[in-house]
């Protein structure tokens, strides 16, 4: 995964994720909406087979970036979690 910046203020963030398809992009765009603060989190891949996934986060009261840390932070607990489940089989 490649993780490129385009647009960033302290309540704005726009990103593209080379390399990673809806599977990501809409696990990360849910655990975005569950964090406080977060009042748009979208995405967008312009073509399914060779487009870059594009993200916009808008904020209010939180800081973009950390919204986005708090959100990975949150799938990848969630990840670990399923990944110990599984685990017991």
């Amino acid at each position: 995964m490649e993780f490129n910046i385009i647009e960033e203020t302290k309540n704005k963030l726009v990103f593209e994720l080379k390399g990673e398809n809806h599977t990501f992009c809409n696990a990360l765009r849910k655990e975005l909406e569950n964090i406080k603060g977060v009042e748009i989190a979208v995405y967008k891949i312009p073509h399914p087979l060779v487009g870059i996934p594009k993200f916009q986060i808008e904020t209010k009261g939180i800081d973009s970036k950390k919204a986005l840390k708090d959100a990975l932070k949150a799938l990848k607990k969630k990840a670990e979690d399923f990944q110990k489940e599984v685990a017991k089989l």
